[in-house]
C-alpha cells in the first residue's frame, strides 16, 4: 500500500504547485468589442497566440517585467492589478516600482506600508501618499491600494519637478551606445513633435529630448537596484524595447532576461521590436488631443 500511495502523493503536489490565477477583469472601455484581436495575448517573436496562463509562466520567470500601459484605459489598469496579483501567487515578490511614483514621495510610500503592515492602512490613502493629481486616481487608486498592503517594497521610478526644470534648463550628457543612437534619438525627436502637435518651437527640442531620455534613464536605474523579481508599470512609450528604458538598462549591464509587456488598444499595432508580448484590449473613443491646443 505505501507504494502505491507514493505516486498519488506525487500526483497532489504537482496539482498543488500550478497555482491557478485570479479571474480576468471584466472589459470596461467601449471601442472594438467586436475586434478579433480583443483579449488576444501574443508572443511578437514567434507569432504564437498565449493563454493568460502561459504568459504568466513566461513572465515568472524573467528577473525584470516592464508593463507598458496608456494611461487613461480603464482596462490596463485592471490588467496590471490581475498581473500583480497573479505573479505574487506564482512567485516570491521582489518589488513593484511605478512612473507615477515621484522621489519626493518615496517616504510617504514606504511609511503607508509599515502602517499597513500593522493593519492601519490610512483613510485618506490620497494624501498619505501625496498622489499626484495628473495621474487619475480613480484609475490608479486599486493598484496602488492593493500594492501598499503586500510586504513587497513599491517603489519609485521617475523624476522629481525640480530634477525634470535642471535637466530642461541645462541638459546633462547621456551615455550609453543603445540610448544614443542616432536612429533612437531621431526617432524619440519625432515623437515629441507629435505628441506636443506640431506646435513646438524646434529650439525646445534638444531639451524636451533630454527631459524624455533622462526620465528613462532614472527609471532604468531604479529598476536595475530594484529587488528581484522586479515588476515595472510604466507608460507604453516608456516600456518600448527600441526606444525607452529597455535600452539604458542594456546601457547599465542590466538588460538580461527582461520581458516588456504592451498593453494595447485593439487596432494599434505593436512591432517585435517594440515588445516581447502584447496583450490588446478594448480602447476608448478617439480623442483629438490638438484640437484645444490649435485654439
Amino acid at each position: 500500500m505505501r507504494y502505491l500511495l507514493l505516486p498519488l502523493l506525487a500526483l497532489l503536489a504537482a496539482c498543488q504547485s500550478q497555482t491557478s490565477a485570479p479571474p480576468l477583469p471584466a472589459w470596461q472601455s467601449p471601442e472594438g468589442r467586436d475586434s478579433a484581436n480583443l483579449g488576444v495575448i501574443r508572443d511578437l517573436h514567434s507569432g504564437e497566440r498565449l493563454t493568460p496562463q502561459q504568459l504568466l509562466d513566461r513572465l515568472a520567470k524573467a528577473p525584470r517585467v516592464l508593463v507598458g500601459e496608456q494611461h487613461d484605459n480603464p482596462d490596463h489598469h485592471a490588467l496590471e492589478l490581475w498581473l500583480a496579483r497573479a505573479l505574487a501567487e506564482r512567485r516570491p515578490s521582489g518589488s513593484v516600482s511605478m512612473e507615477m511614483i515621484n522621489p519626493n514621495q518615496q517616504a510617504r510610500v514606504a511609511a503607508t506600508q509599515a502602517a499597513a503592515d500593522k493593519g492601519e492602512l490610512p483613510r485618506d490613502l490620497i494624501g498619505a501618499l501625496a498622489w499626484q493629481p495628473g495621474w487619475d486616481w480613480s484609475l490608479y487608486g486599486p493598484l496602488v491600494t492593493w500594492l501598499v498592503k503586500q510586504p513587497t517594497p513599491l517603489l519609485s521610478a521617475n523624476l522629481d519637478r525640480s530634477e525634470i526644470m535642471r535637466i530642461y534648463a541645462e541638459p546633462p550628457v547621456l551615455e550609453g551606445a543603445h540610448s544614443t543612437a542616432s536612429g533612437v534619438r531621431e526617432r524619440l525627436l519625432d515623437d515629441i513633435r507629435e505628441s506636443h502637435c506640431g506646435l513646438l518651437p524646434e529650439s525646445q527640442l534638444p531639451a524636451m529630448l533630454a527631459v524624455q531620455q533622462q526620465r528613462d534613464r532614472r527609471i532604468a536605474e531604479r529598476l536595475k537596484d530594484a529587488p528581484e523579481p522586479a515588476l515595472l508599470i510604466a507608460g507604453g512609450f516608456h516600456a518600448r524595447r527600441d526606444l525607452g528604458v529597455p535600452l539604458h538598462l542594456e546601457d547599465l549591464g542590466a538588460g538580461q532576461g527582461m520581458r516588456v509587456l504592451m498593453l494595447a488598444e485593439v487596432g494599434r499595432a505593436v512591432a517585435p521590436e517594440q515588445a516581447d508580448y502584447v496583450w490588446y484590449t478594448p480602447a476608448l473613443p478617439p480623442t483629438d488631443h490638438c484640437a484645444a491646443l490649435r485654439q
